[in-house]
């Protein structure tokens, strides 16, 4: 079985970093996006992840306009889109479900968190 890819969009370097050496570490693959329209180019391209975790917050396109545009393109139906956000936004989650999104994480996100949620949506 090859390892699972997983695309990281934040424009935040640092949750970049974290999920990246969290995820490495548990043996998946892992590609960036600093933003949606990085996230969109990279996707169009010959990436195709596993699974895509994305911020609400950045710069250009948003999170959730993202799994909007994501959710319109045949590729993407079906790869589960989890949500990075902060625990005080319900109504931005429940506006990322209704865009396409598979389930959120709450920042900051721990490891073992992480790793559960993803096994849940992508094993």
């Amino acid at each position: 079985m090859t390892a699972k890819t997983v695309l990281c969009v934040d424009d935040s370097s640092t949750v970049l970093l974290s999920l990246t050496a969290i995820l490495g570490k548990a043996g998946y693959g892992v590609e960036k996006a600093a933003n949606g329209e990085e996230a969109l180019t990279k996707l169009k391209g010959n990436i195709k992840p596993d699974l895509i975790i994305t911020d609400l917050n950045m710069p250009g396109m948003n999170g959730i306009e993202l799994i909007k545009q994501l959710r319109t393109l045949p590729a993407f139906k079906f790869v589960p889109i989890l949500f990075l956000t902060t625990r005080a936004q319900q109504e931005k989650r429940a506006e990322a479900k209704a865009a396409g999104a598979s389930g959120w994480l709450v920042k900051p996100v721990n490891g073992d968190e992480l790793l559960n949620t993803i096994k849940l949506v992508v094993e």
